[in-house]
């Protein structure tokens, strides 16, 4: 067996978030309930791994302790579960399992990805977060347009300021924003941008998608977190997807990307060895269709860790014959 081989986890923690506050369509509370319908534990199990449900977190009162900034809706609330998650996040990662975090609107991020990252960060690897997602969700207090928390998750976990005491006495294991990559990006607000460009933020937009294919560019981010000896974060927001293939969001984007582009992703994802969490979020039940969306969600999870229509080496880098 090669050391890739012994390394590879076996162990698979399901987290079911439900939070919706951070979003203005209410209904993605049901996102880990229609996750576990759709028969996400079947699927990985069937892959071989060991699945642990740990069920759905729950939090306890809601913390006021100071005011919130300007510009955050529910911020009290939020806090409250951010704090929660990433807490339980990093005793996840602790425990050697895979942590899938599943929501849930995507302010849940915060507190996910800053647990894992605390923990990589004491192992002395690098997490880096491939944001597979419509939006940038790069704003801050001073920049957004709508107050909605879940669009300021990843300028939070880059470390902006304007969410200081989000996690009040916990550590804030923030990433580089070179160590953020966004990909499927076609909703960006005017200041978001800017901030975007300010920090140098590789985005892979849907035109980039459309130039050079999603092989070429997930292949960049996985030289780059190689180079790194990092481990890989994927926040896979389902609203990436096409509305014709995903109608079960509350932000839906024209213009997204195709079933097989997602596959394709998912599969070169885990050729790569490097996914060691993941958030699926913002899927939205209310809004689905027979549960279409969350059928798409669990298939591509499959694809992400190693399923497969036909066996063929990995990683492929060559025609077949």
């Amino acid at each position: 067996m090669s050391e890739a081989e012994a390394s590879k986890p076996t162990r698979i923690a399901l987290l079911g978030v439900p939070i919706e506050i951070g979003a203005a369509q209410a209904g993605t509370l049901m996102g880990p309930a229609a996750l576990r319908t759709a028969g996400i534990a079947r699927v990985l199990e069937q892959l071989e791994f060991c699945v642990d449900d740990h069920g759905d977190l729950s939090i306890p009162a809601v913390v006021s302790d100071g005011p919130a900034p300007a510009n955050t809706k529910f911020y009290d609330e939020v806090k409250t579960w951010i704090r929660l998650l990433s807490e339980r996040a990093y005793w996840l990662a602790q425990s050697g399992a895979v942590p899938i975090f599943m929501g849930g609107d995507h302010s849940l991020s915060m507190g996910s990805i800053n647990g894992v990252a605390r923990f990589w960060q004491e192992k002395g690897r690098p997490l880096f977060a491939l944001w597979v997602d419509a939006h940038a969700d790069y704003n801050t207090p001073d920049t957004t347009i709508t107050g909605n928390m879940h669009g300021m998750s990843a300028a939070f976990l880059c470390g902006e300021p304007g969410l200081d005491n989000l996690l009040g006495g916990l550590p804030r294991a923030s990433i580089s924003p070179d160590q953020l990559d966004l990909i499927g990006t076609r909703s960006i607000d005017p200041l978001e941008r800017k901030l975007l460009r300010e920090r140098r933020v590789a985005v892979a937009d849907m035109r980039a998608i459309d130039e050079f294919g999603v092989a070429v560019l997930i292949r960049r981010v996985i030289d780059r977190v190689k180079a790194k000896n990092g481990v890989l974060h994927v926040s896979f927001d389902v609203d990436f997807l096409d509305p014709s293939v995903a109608p079960g969001v509350g932000t839906t984007v024209p213009g997204g990307a195709t079933y097989r582009e997602a596959h394709l992703i998912m599969e070169l994802l885990h050729d790569s060895g490097l996914v060691r969490s993941v958030d699926i979020v913002e899927l939205n039940p209310f809004l689905d269709e027979r549960g279409r969306t969350a059928r798409v969600a669990v298939e591509l999870i499959g694809s992400l860790f190693g399923l497969q229509i036909t066996d063929h080496p990995t990683p492929t880098n060559a025609l077949p014959d």
